[in-house]
């Protein structure tokens, strides 16, 4: 059983992050003690809590280093609720497009989710349990009535119930049809149009209450059925009060928002247009990161403790252009190096989910095993250097243009080579990469 993400110690979280990501150490050393700050926060008297701010963090670094990644392995080991939004995707209150109150909502929308598979999974066996009972009542006929023959007849209703059921549980029964009635939503109303995005939500959820359910009955086999009642019987044992205010006091205590690209809302100076709204988006974010309330159709949330972690390269503009206030917001600033040669050889080999095993066990779904050798994985890793220096640096994400143009071939031919091994070697790398990287034209195209 692994530790709750309270008991999760820097060191430990440095660790889980290196399994599934290579380098940027400083970065990681950040966000483990940005966590751990969280669980010394829970440990504090309670007037001393409210006090105490996250410490957001800044991540400055080029596209594909793993900023994204590092904040994204972080929720996921970490249980919180998470959401990656772009800053781009934010315009000034006043302009058509998204309000930054909407990654609040979000954000609950997230928590939401977390606390619903929690509690799922505590009423999982009563609902099993309803839904065994339900199809027994499906497949055998009613009780009889009261006669004056009644204890002879329960009797024999009762032996054929055990029967069946025993029938059912032995898996005798899967392909039997029922009939089973099904409740079908009603499609989402969408208003559009700058400020109705909290409007369109509340106005869902009054038709939701007020329109009739649409029920239709389907027939379909007892495995199928099974699937549906335990679904249903589940929705009908969950508490969704319950699940919204606990989801609500999650996002509020454990939330964190990865933003990234926080430097194309920084305003170049002297004009006007566009970047009017990218200061405004500034200012409109001030009071989120800051903490204030935000109206959520399932609550109020108070944003005072979600940690926030901004990203952006910063090629054009410096940390410095944001707005004064909102650099003070975020005291921890993190530089990520440029990806070299030997972190990618490291990231082609050392994380747990890395893309030469991807590609193998892709393969192996064909039959057909592939060997990558010590010197194709350096080969492949100095054309991704390479290009990456030669064209835009776009970082990993290279590599996964690099081996999708290497394998092609192989991935095409896989299923007529059944029980086939492929060497993936220097001079297999060589033969399908060099005369693309050759080609400026060609390889900003294809690589």
């Amino acid at each position: 059983m692994p530790k709750a993400h309270q008991e999760l110690t820097p060191r430990e979280v440095v660790r889980m992050l290196d399994a599934d990501i290579v380098g940027q150490n400083d970065a990681k050393r950040a966000v483990a003690i940005a966590v751990r700050n969280r669980w010394r926060r829970k440990h504090l008297p309670e007037e001393l809590q409210h006090e105490v701010s996250p410490k957001n963090i800044l991540m400055i670094g080029p596209t594909g280093v793993g900023k994204t990644e590092i904040a994204r392995r972080l929720a996921k080991l970490t249980g919180a609720p998470f959401i990656k939004i772009e800053a781009t995707k934010f315009t000034e209150v006043g302009y058509y497009g998204r309000d930054v109150e909407s990654m609040i909502r979000e954000l609950v929308d997230n928590a939401i989710g977390i606390v619903r598979e929690t509690e799922k999974e505590k009423v999982e066996a009563e609902a099993k349990t309803r839904a065994e009972k339900r199809l027994l009542d499906q497949l055998i006929s009613p009780r009889p009535p009261h006669t004056a023959t009644e204890p002879e007849e329960q009797e024999k209703h009762e032996r054929s119930r055990q029967r069946m059921k025993e029938m059912l549980e032995a898996g005798q029964l899967e392909d039997r049809k029922v009939e089973l009635t099904i409740e079908q939503k009603s499609s989402p109303v969408m208003l559009g149009g700058m400020g109705l995005e909290q409007m369109d939500m509340d106005f869902q959820g009054m038709l939701e209450k007020i329109m009739p359910k649409n029920s239709t009955r389907r027939e379909m086999t007892v495995a199928d059925a099974r699937k549906v009642m335990i679904e249903q019987e589940t929705e009908s044992l969950l508490d969704k009060e319950r699940i919204h205010d606990a989801a609500i006091q999650l996002a509020e205590n454990l939330g964190m928002i990865f933003l990234d690209e926080i430097d194309k809302i920084v305003a170049n100076e002297g004009k006007g247009g566009a970047d009017v709204s990218r200061q405004g988006v500034q200012r409109d974010l001030l009071p989120i990161v800051e903490g204030t309330m935000v109206q959520t159709k399932y609550g109020y949330v108070n944003t005072d403790h979600i940690m926030f972690i901004a990203a952006g390269a910063f090629h054009k503009v410096s940390p410095s252009d944001l707005m004064p206030e909102l650099q003070g917001r975020f005291p921890i600033r993190v530089e990520l190096t440029d990806l070299t040669k030997e972190d990618f050889v490291r990231i082609l080999t050392e994380p747990k989910s890395s893309l030469t095993r991807q590609y193998v066990e892709l393969m192996k779904t064909e039959e057909v095993l592939v060997n990558f050798t010590d010197d194709a994985l350096e080969e492949i890793a100095s054309y991704a250097y390479q290009v990456n220096q030669t064209t835009q640096n776009i970082g990993a994400r290279r590599l996964y243009t690099i081996m999708e143009r290497l394998l092609e071939e192989l991935s095409f031919e896989a299923p007529e080579m059944k029980y086939a091994t492929v060497e993936v070697n220097a001079s297999y790398v060589k033969q399908r990469l060099d005369d693309v990287s050759k080609d400026e034209d060609l390889s900003r195209f294809i690589l």
